[in-house]
């Protein structure tokens, strides 16, 4: 029944080469499929709405033009991106009878997915250097995160993204995908493409340990050790309020950080062979959907700085 529902070449021996796949999806249950249409929808509203109005507030807001809300303004355009590759499929998938994806959708979806995720995790460590700059060394701070190095930064973030991307999704490329065309996730991911290769996987597990190491392990690090320093440097403040603004300063990244990597590292720093599918699904579904949604509230609600300009802006519009 499952290979009626998809196209098959028959140019490999005696196996077939799956070119549609169909998508388990979150859940099988045909009575939670509406509820969850529903909870993903408004969470996904509240991403496309959170994230280009932060975007729109640091652009229209000349206070706000600062190295801060610069990397947050990047933080935001990828939080965007990376939600709008996963979630709307994911949205037609719960109101279709087959969640049928073809191979070329797959290793798109695959590819831009794997470039934002890589470069949501080095922005994040990017923010914390800046933060780290900004709280040790305030008065070179100005010097030091100048215009071009921070434009340098960003170009940065995306372009280990997209070789991270790229080495990964070519590696996915040369295998011969044929067990079944069911893909046990909600999303074309590499853990559950590699379930579905006839072909070796060595090599691929390799790759996914090495990256991940480098691009989860190596940013945590970075912030860990950003924050190790930040929190001396605050200890050495005198007065309460001077620690207390400080603190405030970072405990948005930090809870930001703590949601990303920690389901990430989850999902990634295991070996396919021990690592659970099902439990797979719920942590990506918080790096794929939750932590986009809440980045641009944690940064905004607990943000002097963003209400202020938030509030001047409505206050401006009101009196016009």
């Amino acid at each position: 029944v499952i290979f009626l529902s998809c196209r098959i070449n028959m140019d490999h021996g005696n196996h077939s080469s799956v070119t549609e796949f169909i998508l388990a999806g979150l859940s099988e249950q045909p009575e939670l499929q509406l509820p969850l249409f529903l909870l993903f929808l408004g969470i996904y509203m509240v991403t496309v709405v959170g994230n280009l109005g932060m975007t729109t507030l640091i652009g229209l807001s000349s206070h706000l033009h600062t190295p801060m809300y610069y990397f947050l303004s990047s933080l935001s355009f990828i939080d965007l991106c990376h939600s709008t590759v996963i979630t709307p499929k994911m949205l037609v998938n719960f109101v279709t009878d087959k969640n049928i994806i073809s191979y070329p959708e797959c290793m798109t979806q695959l590819y831009f997915f794997l470039i934002f995720a890589i470069a949501e995790c080095h922005m994040l460590a990017v923010m914390a250097y800046d933060r780290y700059i900004a709280i040790c060394s305030p008065l070179l701070y100005n010097v030091i995160m100048s215009y071009h190095f921070c434009f340098r930064l960003t170009v940065g973030v995306y372009i280990l993204g997209i070789l991270g991307s790229t080495i990964h999704t070519s590696s996915m490329l040369r295998l011969f995908l044929c067990k079944t065309n069911v893909i046990n996730h909600y999303f074309c991911d590499l853990f559950p493409l590699l379930e579905l290769s006839c072909s070796s996987t060595y090599i691929n597990e390799l790759l996914v340990l090495v990256l991940s190491a480098l691009n989860i392990l190596t940013p945590a690090l970075t912030i860990l050790a950003s924050y190790i320093f930040i929190i001396a440097s605050i200890l050495h403040i005198r007065s309460t309020e001077g620690r207390s603004k400080a603190f405030s300063t970072c405990s948005s990244h930090i809870s930001a950080v703590a949601v990303f990597f920690g389901s990430a590292a989850f999902m990634y720093l295991q070996p396919s062979s021990v690592s659970s599918m099902d439990q797979g699904k719920v942590s990506s579904v918080f790096y794929t959907t939750v932590v986009p949604m809440l980045n641009p509230l944690i940064y905004s609600l607990r943000n002097k700085d963003v209400k202020y300009a938030m509030k001047k802006i409505l206050d401006s519009k009101a009196c016009s």
